[in-house]
C-alpha cells in the first residue's frame, strides 16, 4: 500500500535519527523530512500500516497529523519551562510539549474522560514522557491559583470541521446549529486559562475546525473581555494558510483547505500586565498516599540510569512505582488526584525490596556500553525484534534481574528472564 500525506514524529535524539530511520527502511517504509519540524516525517511508501511497524511498537515514532503538531510548536515553550495542557487526550500534543521543554521542563495534562485519560497515559508512557503528570479533571475546574502558569496550551473540544477528510460525517454530527454548547465551553476554558496565566505569559488557542464562531469570533471575544492580547505568528514552512475571516486578526494561522494536513486554527495570546502587583495564590497540599523510595539502594536498582529522569522522586503506590516530578509535587494542589510517570514495580520490604522496571521504561536504560549497567541484549537484526513481539523467547545466559534490550545501541526497553530465555512482556 502507498500512503499520501501520512505523517509522524521521531522520538529520539539527533544522534539516533539514522538508527530509527534505518529500522523503518528495513521494513520497507519510505518517507521525506517535513520542513516545519526537525523530527517530523511524511510517508511516501507504506507497505503495511505504520502503527504495526517495529519503530511504532517500540515507541520510537509517534503517528500524528502534521497540522496537529503546530499548536505545541507555535506555543514554543523554551527548554525548562512548565506548561499546562488543559484538554490533553489522546496525548499527541502533550507528548510533543514534553519533548520541547526537555528533561528539566514539566507538563501537566488534564482530561475529564476516564477512557480518554487511559489513552493519554498509555501514549505518554510509550513516548517516554517522564516529565509529565496527568489528572482526571475538567479543565474549567482546575484549582490552580490565578497567575500560576507561564505557558498554557488550550486545544478545546470543537466541531472538528477541519477533519472532514478523515471523518466524513463530522459535518452532519456538528452542524452550525449544534455548535452553541461548544462555543460556550470554549469561552469558559479561555476565561479559565487567562485567569491561571501569569502576566506576560502565553496561551495557545487552537481548534481543528474551520468554523468562524469557534475561531476568529473567539479571538475577538477574548481580546475584548479578557486581559489578553494577540501575538503575531510566523507561518511555518510547508503549509498553505488562508486569510483570517475577520479583520484585526493579523497573526492568527488558519490552515487552508489547499494545504496538506487537517484544517486547523491557531492563535497565541499574551496576558497583559496591568501594572498591579499580582502574586499567585498559595497552593494547598495534602499528604501523598504512597511511600517515597530510594530505588538505587534496592535490589535491581544498582544498574539503572536514574540520572536520566528529571528532578523528582519515586513513590510506591501499592507495589506500582511512579516517578513524581518535583514541580508536580510543588505546584499541583492537593485537591487534584494526579499521576506521575510509571517506572515499574516493587516487591518485598526492607533489605529484600526488589525493583523491576517496566518493559517500556527505556528512560531508565544507560548507554549500551555502560560499565555499571544491566546485562545487555544488543540486537543487530530487526528480525530478532519481530521474534520478541510475536511472543517468542530467545536464549541468553543465566543471571538475575531484567536485561536491557537495545537495537544497535539504541535503548528500546527491558526484557524479562525465564531461566535461560528472554521474553518481551510489554502489553
Amino acid at each position: 500500500m502507498t500512503s499520501s500525506g501520512r505523517t509522524f514524529r521521531l522520538l529520539c535524539d539527533m544522534e539516533s535519527v539514522p538508527l530509527v530511520e534505518g529500522l523503518l527502511e528495513s521494513q520497507g517504509f519510505l518517507f521525506d523530512p517535513e520542513p516545519f519540524y526537525l523530527f517530523a516525517r511524511k510517508i511516501t511508501h507504506e507497505p503495511f500500516p505504520l502503527g504495526e511497524s517495529l519503530a511504532a511498537r517500540f515507541g520510537l515514532i509517534y503517528i500524528q497529523d502534521r497540522s496537529s503538531m503546530l499548536p505545541p510548536l507555535t506555543l514554543d515553550p523554551p527548554l525548562g519551562a512548565s506548561v499546562l495542557d488543559m484538554c490533553s487526550a489522546p496525548g499527541s500534543k502533550t507528548s510533543l510539549l514534553s519533548r520541547l521543554v526537555g528533561r528539566e521542563g514539566f507538563v501537566f495534562a488534564s482530561e475529564p474522560s476516564a477512557d480518554r485519560l487511559g489513552t493519554l497515559r498509555a501514549n505518554l508512557r510509550r513516548t517516554g514522557s517522564a516529565n509529565a503528570a496527568t489528572a482526571k479533571i475538567m479543565a474549567q475546574d482546575l484549582p490552580f491559583p490565578n497567575n500560576s502558569w507561564d505557558y498554557i496550551q488550550l486545544d478545546p473540544p470543537c466541531s472538528g470541521w477541519g477533519t472532514v477528510d478523515k471523518n466524513p460525517k463530522v459535518m452532519e454530527l456538528w452542524t452550525e446549529a449544534k455548535t452553541a454548547p461548544l462555543v460556550a465551553l470554549q469561552k469558559t476554558l479561555l476565561e479559565k486559562a487567562a485567569a491561571m496565566l501569569r502576566p506576560g505569559g502565553h496561551v495557545l488557542y487552537s481548534t481543528c475546525t474551520t468554523n468562524i464562531a469557534e475561531n476568529e469570533d473567539q479571538v475577538a471575544w477574548a481580546m475584548k473581555h479578557l486581559n489578553l492580547e494577540l501575538e503575531p505568528l510566523a507561518e511555518p514552512a510547508g503549509f498553505v494558510f488562508g486569510a483570517p475571516l475577520l479583520s484585526g486578526m493579523d497573526g492568527v494561522l488558519r490552515v487552508s483547505e489547499d494545504s496538506e494536513g487537517q484544517g486547523f486554527f491557531l492563535a497565541r495570546f499574551r496576558k497583559k500586565d496591568d501594572g498591579s502587583a499580582i502574586e499567585s495564590g498559595h497552593v494547598q497540599k495534602r499528604e501523598l498516599p504512597g511511600a517515597k523510595l530510594n530505588l538505587a539502594r534496592m535490589i535491581g536498582g544498582e544498574s539503572i540510569a536514574f540520572d536520566n529522569l528529571p528532578p523528582g522522586d519515586a513513590y510506591d503506590f501499592g507495589g506500582k512505582v511512579f516517578f513524581l516530578h518535583e514541580r508536580a509535587l510543588a505546584m499541583v494542589p492537593g485537591l487534584i488526584r494526579w499521576q506521575g510517570f510509571p517506572l515499574g514495580k516493587v516487591a518485598g520490604r526492607g533489605p529484600n525490596a526488589t525493583f523491576r522496571p517496566g518493559a517500556m521504561c527505556r528512560v531508565l536504560l544507560p548507554p549500551v556500553a555502560s560499565k555499571h549497567g544491566p546485562d545487555v541484549f544488543n540486537v543487530e537484526d530487526s528480525d530478532v525484534l519481530e521474534q520478541f513481539l510475536t511472543g517468542q523467547s530467545l536464549g541468553f545466559r543465566v543471571g538475575k534481574g531484567p536485561v536491557g534490550l537495545y537495537y544497535r545501541g539504541l535503548p528500546l526497553g527491558w526484557l524479562s528472564r525465564k531461566g535461560k530465555r528472554l521474553i518481551w512482556s510489554a502489553k
